[in-house]
């Protein structure tokens, strides 16, 4: 039976994953890189240059004139959302080509991943006064691992869902079970390897843990949004609940005002990022 480390060499092997893409997110952690380093790299991938140039000149960016060079759309966005854009785009290209099955819908993981990553992003910057950028990436990918098995074992993967539409137990559980590794594990290992930040790393492998987790944390900040995508039903999976700590629900009772306000801000502000995170766009 496959393992994290395994299915993870069979997606390398399979060669799904653009390879201009990946460099780019390697590259970012490295800080002796420069401007030009990253122009000439993403110039080798025309769709990807479409694809960042059509993104920064989208609603959601709001600017006021066009950027239409490969730099300056880097130097506006910066490193931690170009990262985040490239990050995007992979999926995308992922799940333009896979197929919803009776217990797993490709629309609704996609549309869980970017209801969490906004979620997140919205709760470091308003809540916590922080960066949101990683705490958008963490909700972005914090399911990454599901596609993955779904693209790598997609047989255990299904029969893991089927099971968890039967029952009651979390998917991750089943997928011990039945795939002998799950999603937030095999999710982890891939950030590790793409080089993405520890707290990043932590937070998609314990996602599913209910933790007394910091809430400043992204672990706490991960798990507060996937309570709050799941009250407003932007769920992955069928009959899914999600629960959080007692740690995690007084800090949400002490902040409630707040809380309130991002539940009513936020079918908006997923609908203002609609454009880039259609799964329609070529």
């Amino acid at each position: 039976m496959p393992n994290a480390s395994t299915i993870l060499k069979q997606l390398e092997a399979m060669k799904t994953l653009p390879n201009v893409a990946i460099r780019l997110t390697q590259m970012i952690s490295d800080d002796t890189n420069s401007l030009i380093d990253f122009e000439e790299v993403i110039r080798l991938d025309p769709t990807l240059t479409l694809s960042l140039l059509k993104n920064v000149n989208s609603p959601y960016y709001s600017l006021v004139t066009k950027v239409d060079s490969i730099a300056e759309a880097v130097a506006f966005v910066g490193m931690d959302n170009l990262r985040n854009m490239i990050v995007m785009d992979i999926l995308k290209n992922i799940l333009k080509n896979t197929k919803d099955r009776p217990n797993f819908s490709v629309t609704g993981l996609w549309v869980h991943s970017a209801a969490v990553g906004i979620c997140s992003q919205m709760i470091s910057e308003r809540i916590f006064e922080k960066k949101g950028e990683n705490a958008f990436l963490c909700g972005l990918i914090h399911d990454i691992g599901m596609i993955i098995e779904n693209q790598i074992v997609p047989d255990l993967f299904i029969k893991a869902c089927d099971c968890f539409a039967l029952g009651k137990k979390q998917i991750d559980i089943h997928e011990r079970k039945i795939i002998r590794t799950d999603h937030t594990k095999v999710g982890a290992l891939l950030a590790h390897n793409w080089k993405f930040p520890l707290e990043v790393q932590e937070a998609i492998e314990f996602h599913h843990k209910k933790l007394d987790a910091d809430p400043k944390s992204l672990t706490g900040i991960l798990q507060i949004s996937e309570y709050l995508a799941y009250r407003l039903n932007y769920m992955p999976l069928p009959k899914t609940e999600i629960h959080l700590s007692e740690a995690l629900l007084n800090h949400m009772h002490d902040s409630i005002k707040d809380y309130k306000t991002i539940l009513i801000d936020l079918p908006e502000e997923i609908k203002k990022a609609k454009e880039i995170f259609s799964l329609d766009q070529d």
